[in-house]
């Protein structure tokens, strides 16, 4: 099946489908590769081809890869309707905190009952966490989870109503920064300088948390893809997606760069003292 403007879904048949438990909530996950593991998280609106491109760019450099089902259609082209509509029911679902106030999302006690199977599955020192937009943050909250030990947040937009604030609990921000301290945890980060979701000021906010374990790089937003998808183009109405929708994937591009940052961050962490 095809968007309407002609560019194609994505069937998703390179990636094996599982239905996942954790305590009794069941969600499916898209799973490929060998290697240490790494959960990768969609943004909004779900798991496009674009999300799913990275994914096969992470399977590629030697791991096995994870992307949970959280929201929208699987493999579908993101429009500016029916995105819209999806963004709409997560902001009210129990199991996500879109607004200030609401501390950590529910949803990411379950990515770390993921990030511990994925663990016990593959092996290795440790599972790599990347979060993307409305997941971004549950990239640095899945390191309550000790066998998360590279978290990549990405252009992280919640909360989406305080461009300064961090969706995470008060208790779990202490715990994460205990990591930092006791288990020398690195967190990686991105966004586009113009970013309207995820402000200079979010960024500032991860690093008084986290000091300088928060490696944060801001790319220009004349670098960005100036045809993204129709709900980026429509909806997002910024430069935000530094290594999906926005990516331009030409040699030498910044956003290219990102990618092949990410893909050296994991491969540092996850591959040390593996047997």
């Amino acid at each position: 099946m095809s968007a309407a403007n002609g560019r194609p879904d994505d069937a998703i048949t390179d990636f094996s489908r599982r239905l996942v438990d954790v305590d009794g909530t069941v969600k499916t996950v898209y799973v490929a590769g060998t290697g240490p593991a790494v959960v990768l998280m969609p943004e909004m609106p779900g798991i496009s081809p674009d999300v799913l491109r990275l994914a096969r760019w992470v399977r590629e450099a030697g791991f096995t890869v994870y992307v949970p089902s959280l929201f929208g259609t699987d493999g579908a082209y993101p429009t500016a309707e029916g995105g819209s509509e999806v963004v709409r029911r997560a902001c009210v679902s129990a199991e996500f905190r879109a607004f200030a106030g609401g501390g950590t999302s529910p949803v990411t006690a379950w990515l770390r009952g993921l990030a511990r199977q994925a663990h016990a599955e593959c092996g290795g020192p440790g599972v790599g966490a990347i979060g993307l937009c409305f997941t971004g943050n549950f990239a640095l909250t899945m390191a309550l989870e000790p066998a998360v030990i590279a978290p990549v947040v990405n252009h992280p937009s919640l909360p989406l109503d305080d461009p300064a604030g961090l969706e995470i609990s008060a208790e779990d921000a202490r715990a994460v920064r205990d990591r930092v301290e006791r288990d020398g945890l690195k967190v990686l980060a991105y966004r586009f300088d113009d970013d309207r979701w995820c402000t200079g000021q979010r960024f500032a906010a991860y690093r008084k948390l986290l000091g300088d374990a928060f490696d944060g790089r801001v790319l220009t937003g004349s670098s960005a893809n100036t045809d993204p998808p129709p709900f980026f183009a429509d909806v997002v109405g910024s430069p935000h997606s530094v290594v999906t929708a926005h990516l331009v994937d030409e040699d030498g591009h910044p956003t290219l760069k990102a990618r092949d940052e990410i893909l050296a961050f994991l491969t540092d962490r996850l591959s040390r003292h593996t047997p």
